[in-house]
């Protein structure tokens, strides 16, 4: 019995490789072609097999051209765009400076006049310091070189550890300490070390072309309406009929019956500064209402404990506890005052003024590599 169960299977061995044999005699491609082919097998699997591998990961291997186009038409544009900003800036000043400031001069209390100055200027020292710190002042980065500072995860492009609020930048190629964004405007990330500074230029710039558009208004009227007056006047001719006598007496030429009156004066200067009023109008209040819709968007990412990268990953963390019947709490989260406290740098009561009304180049608080999580309910900075 054990003598036919050996040979049986002997039997089964050889008829399996003779079909091998005759497989592999069967395939007749070239070396180099089983080889691409094998490769592009493994690329295939490699697609499906990770266990790393989902939706975020296909999504980003499709659209990385999209994204690297982006990036460098962003990164190449980033000049002109903060040359726009400092045009676009110069020419209201220019025509605050030399319209508006005289009218207002000539014909306010000297109480408005002294209104108008300070605040006016207070705003405009405000806007340039915070622009200019938020341009020149790096965001932030990781050390690239070994240290003991705790990290979170490594990033795939950099190969480096990134610590806790760290994310890559692919228009900077670098990763960024607590990054919000990369704003073209400031041809610069958006970070630990200037995200103060951005957010102080966008409330101050918000707040004066408010200013502007409010106390520009009635001028803005005034000055279109003149525009539209002076445009009809080669249209409709004035004139005063001369009739009876008036003929007969030669005051009119043979065949005119109307006296043409003189048009009132209506220079070249005067129309370039109806003009400029109408621009400088238009212009103010349309950043102030999409500047002050972006300036009360981060105020409330602020008062949350979070920037825009984490306002979109707390929500998915958010739904994914809710799934499972859980609450999730943003562990950076201090609670609203302590939040502004932290992100202000303010320590003191007289910080207030000194590092929030006033210039300040003070940096934040901490180093950005490490961060209190889950902070106990109480007061970090006394104040």
């Amino acid at each position: 019995m054990r003598w036919f169960l050996s040979s049986t299977l002997h039997q089964l061995r050889c008829v399996r490789l003779r079909s091998c044999t005759r497989r592999g005699g069967r395939n007749t491609l070239p070396l180099w072609i089983r080889a691409i082919w094998a490769y592009l097998r493994l690329l295939v699997q490699s697609l499906y097999f990770s266990s790393l591998t989902d939706s975020d990961v296909v999504f980003d291997s499709v659209f990385e051209p999209i994204f690297w186009t982006v990036d460098y038409v962003t990164r190449w544009f980033g000049t002109m765009f903060v040359g726009l900003v400092v045009v676009l800036t110069s020419s209201i000043l220019v025509i605050v400076y030399l319209i508006l400031l005289p009218m207002i001069i000539s014909t306010y209390p000297p109480i408005w006049v002294l209104w108008h100055l300070c605040y006016g200027h207070w705003n405009l020292v405000m806007i340039v310091f915070h622009y200019y710190k938020a341009t020149k002042t790096a965001p932030g980065y990781p050390p690239t070189e070994k240290n003991d500072s705790p990290f979170v995860s490594v990033c795939k492009k950099c190969i480096i550890p990134k610590p806790a609020r760290t994310h890559h930048c692919g228009i900077c190629n670098r990763c960024i300490l607590k990054m919000d964004h990369h704003c073209p405007w400031l041809n610069n990330c958006v970070g630990h070390l200037n995200h103060r500074y951005f957010f102080s230029f966008c409330l101050s710039l918000a707040l004066g072309c408010v200013y502007c558009s409010i106390s520009g208004r009635n001028l803005f009227l005034d000055a279109y309406n003149a525009l539209e007056h002076f445009k009809h006047l080669d249209v409709e001719k004035s004139g005063v009929p001369v009739t009876g006598m008036g003929v007969l007496i030669g005051l009119l030429p043979a065949g005119q019956t109307n006296f043409q009156t003189a048009a009132p004066t209506y220079t070249f200067k005067d129309k370039m500064i109806h003009k400029s009023i109408i621009y400088m109008w238009v212009l103010t209040s349309t950043v102030a209402v999409t500047l002050g819709s972006l300036t009360m968007w981060h105020a409330m990412l602020i008062s949350r404990g979070e920037t825009s990268i984490e306002r979109h990953t707390n929500s998915k963390e958010t739904k994914r506890m809710a799934n499972r019947g859980r609450i999730y709490k943003n562990p950076f989260n201090h609670g609203r005052l302590n939040n502004w406290k932290v992100f202000l740098g303010v320590g003191k009561t007289s910080h207030w003024l000194t590092r929030v009304l006033l210039p300040s180049g003070h940096t934040p608080p901490g180093d950005g590599l490490t961060w209190d999580a889950f902070p106990l309910k109480k007061d970090l900075i006394p104040v």
